[in-house]
């Protein structure tokens, strides 16, 4: 399976595993269910803009939920809101529910919450709903370059 992110994966000569799903998965629990993982191994891609059409991707542990004031503060936006599924795709160049914070179609600010960094390993979306990847935290954060802040509600 190639997708944007396994391309950028095996470009760069980083392991990971592919974790096929048996069907396509539409929530982070079916996620976790489909590849064997507790859903806290999974690092959540939010897409979040500001009014002026600034743009930043907030990554959180599967069950969290990312809380857009705290991006905001941050990036000192006046307003900050999820983005719609067409400027999902506009933007990342993939589905909702497929983004990861690599492969990315436009370049842009990724943000970690700091929970994601007390695991060595993480799965993230393939960019296609049939499958996950597992990779290490160290190579996730060499590719990707987060900034890390305390982002979850």
């Amino acid at each position: 399976m190639q997708t944007p992110v396994t391309f950028l994966l095996q470009q760069e000569g980083v392991d990971y595993r592919l974790l096929p799903h048996s069907k396509p998965v539409r929530t982070i629990e079916e996620a976790a269910l489909e590849r064997g993982v507790a859903p806290e191994l999974m690092v959540k891609s939010i897409l979040l803009r500001d009014m002026s059409g600034f743009h930043v991707l907030a990554c959180v542990p599967g069950p969290a939920q990312v809380d857009p004031k705290k991006v905001r503060a941050l990036f000192g936006c006046r307003r900050m809101t999820c983005a719609d599924a067409r400027d999902v795709e506009e933007v990342t160049g993939l589905r909702i529910g497929t983004v990861a914070p690599i492969g990315l179609k436009t370049p842009m600010p990724v943000i970690f919450d700091h929970a994601i960094r007390q695991f060595s390993t993480v799965n993230i979306s393939s960019g296609d709903r049939m499958a996950g990847i597992e990779l290490s935290m160290e190579d996730l954060q060499l590719l990707c370059d987060p900034l890390f802040a305390d982002i979850c509600r």
